[in-house]
């Protein structure tokens, strides 16, 4: 059942919560508890799990039409995957990669950017009815609440620490829209460059940066006011934006020259650039999605075209291998 936001729902929430796979197949806990990836193969319509010791695909089931963006859940045991081409956000066992469950956003929700967060809530955007969901309790009553965001491409998304806020970058209205979960406030959005897509929030909840692929730009905004402290030039098409975990920097995936831009989040500058890939081979891998392992050693590049992660050092900027995965690996989710 899907929950429209009322005041009397408001009330109630403050109260409550102040294809088969190539290789060997792993399974049993044991199995999740090994430095994993997963990949969404969004041309594929399927899941990857990569031994991330090995550098081994283990398993690759059949998901959904058109996967993308993944999220793992707080315990290790499930990993969410949000289904753009249909309604949908279903649930797998990071072991087995059973599918759990799967929760339905309504008619053409079109589900993209996805958080877990770490009070146990799933939290999406359906970018076909351009809104937010909440998803309370996702592998048990599966509440949602969904909340209008009233933008054209409402994409990719944070959520606050306390689970009060999240964010979201509007690709066709060109908006960052901040939206109140708990709170009746009406979103607050505000144009920033061209194409806005990539987003994080810095661990402390202190800063939002934002990547428009369209200017080749990073931002960082007042998460509160919504207003833009700083622009840094990037590099060529910034698809996607990460903050490593120690919150010291941001790197932008810079599409068209196929590198990283390094972002030092004191100075708001970019202080390194590092090479993924040539400019020549850029168009051939098509780098999109970035993650960072939990220790802030590794730097994980989806490259769609070639079907490929790219792990990357982040001390040294190099390149240490290339992961092999589905066709068109795209969204990733990483257990430590």
């Amino acid at each position: 059942m899907v929950i429209v936001r009322t005041a009397a729902a408001l009330i109630a929430l403050s109260l409550g919560a102040c294809a088969p796979g190539e290789g060997a197949t792993s399974t049993g806990a044991a199995a999740a508890e090994r430095p994993t990836l997963f990949v969404a193969n969004k041309f594929g319509n399927t899941l990857s799990k990569i031994d991330l010791e090995t550098g081994q695909e283990v398993l690759r089931l059949d998901s959904c039409t058109n996967p993308h963006e993944l999220a793992t859940s707080p315990d290790g045991r499930h990993v969410a995957l949000a289904c753009y081409g249909g309604t949908t956000v279903d649930v797998f066992l990071t072991s087995t990669l059973e599918r759990v469950t799967s929760i339905d956003l309504g008619e053409n929700a079109r589900p993209h950017g996805i958080v877990w967060h770490q009070n146990g809530d799933l939290y999406s955007t359906a970018e076909g009815r351009q809104s937010v969901f909440w998803i309370r309790d996702p592998l048990g009553s599966a509440d949602r609440f969904e909340y209008s965001t009233g933008k054209q491409g409402s994409h990719m998304l944070v959520v606050s620490p306390d689970g009060n806020t999240a964010w979201t970058t509007d690709l066709g209205s060109k908006t960052v829209t901040r939206v109140a979960l708990k709170a009746r406030i009406a979103p607050i959005s505000v144009t920033v460059g061209e194409e806005p897509e990539g987003i994080a929030l810095s661990p402390d909840g202190k800063a939002l940066w934002v990547s428009a692929r369209g200017s080749d730009e990073a931002y960082e905004l007042d998460p509160e006011t919504m207003e833009v402290r700083s622009t840094v030039a990037t590099g060529q098409f910034p698809l996607r934006l990460a903050i490593r975990p120690q919150g010291d920097v941001a790197v932008t995936s810079d599409l068209q020259d196929g590198g990283l831009s390094v972002i030092d989040l004191e100075t708001a500058e970019v202080i390194r650039s590092i090479a993924v890939s040539s400019p020549e081979e850029a168009e051939e891998r098509f780098q999109v999605t970035i993650l960072w392992s939990d220790d802030g050693e590794r730097i994980y590049v989806a490259e769609t075209a070639s079907d490929t992660v790219a792990e990357v050092d982040y001390a040294s900027g190099t390149v240490l291998r290339r992961l092999k995965v589905g066709d068109g690996g795209d969204g990733m989710a990483i257990l430590p």
